[in-house]
């Protein structure tokens, strides 16, 4: 009964892992699959690129698109930088490295939950508290990821309307994809942990009752054993 209880936490695990991992991998790999986007009216300039109507901001490159939904993405690296015109080349709005760099969050997230899934499977009690750790801990640090990604948009969003222009910024798949594997997470940690606890309980309710010690005979017992010979 008790293993059964836990099965809905590695269901919890499994699906937090699917949405974490699509995340890691986000753009360019995934163009769908970004933290932030912004829509431009009119067009902006990036480098020598004209014509960009939206940027796309992935963990790992951001991406250009132009009137014609082609895409343009810069290189892959960790912590890159982005740096836009207005049409008229009068502004410029700016994303450093360190506004980025915390996006990495994203994939020791899903190292750590990676780690919890396995631990789960187990059917030994002290195994079973580990996981439900874990899964705590793979919260907590895809709750930093998450946190990371709202500094990010609120950046983006103010370089952005910055540049004089019509500039919509909005929150992408991949940032609400993490919220939910957040959530997917605590849910796994609190199943594990009721799984470990009716564990114990299912097991202290089977062990062997002790036998009863027979009772000595009392003081009165030695007349009546008298009055039977006599």
């Amino acid at each position: 009964m008790s293993r059964a209880f836990c099965i809905p936490g590695i269901l919890f695990l499994v699906c937090a892992l699917v949405l974490n991992f699509l995340v890691s991998i986000s753009l360019p790999y995934l163009p769908a699959l970004d933290i932030a986007r912004t829509r431009f009216e009119p067009d902006v300039r990036q480098a020598n690129t004209q014509g960009v109507t939206q940027v796309r901001f992935g963990i790992w490159a951001p991406c250009y698109y132009d009137r014609n939904e082609d895409r343009t993405c810069s290189k892959t690296k960790l912590a890159y930088n982005l740096e836009i015109d207005n049409a008229n080349q009068t502004k410029t709005a700016k994303i450093s490295a360190s506004w980025t760099r915390g996006l990495a969050a994203h994939p020791l997230a899903t190292a750590v939950n990676f780690v919890a899934l396995l631990l789960a499977f187990s059917s030994h009690v002290t195994v079973m508290l580990v996981a439900s750790l874990v899964s705590f801990l793979a919260a907590l640090v895809t709750l930093v990821a998450f946190a990371i990604d709202i500094a990010l948009f609120a950046r983006v969003r103010h370089e952005m309307n910055g540049l004089g222009i019509t500039a919509k910024t909005s929150t992408a798949p991949a940032f609400w994809m993490t919220l939910v594997a957040f959530v997917l997470l605590l849910f796994a940690g609190c199943t594990v942990c009721f799984g470990r606890r009716k564990s114990r309980l299912a097991g202290a309710t089977t062990t062997t009752p002790a036998t009863p010690k027979p009772s000595k005979p009392g003081f009165a017992s030695r007349f009546r054993r008298n009055e039977k010979s006599v």
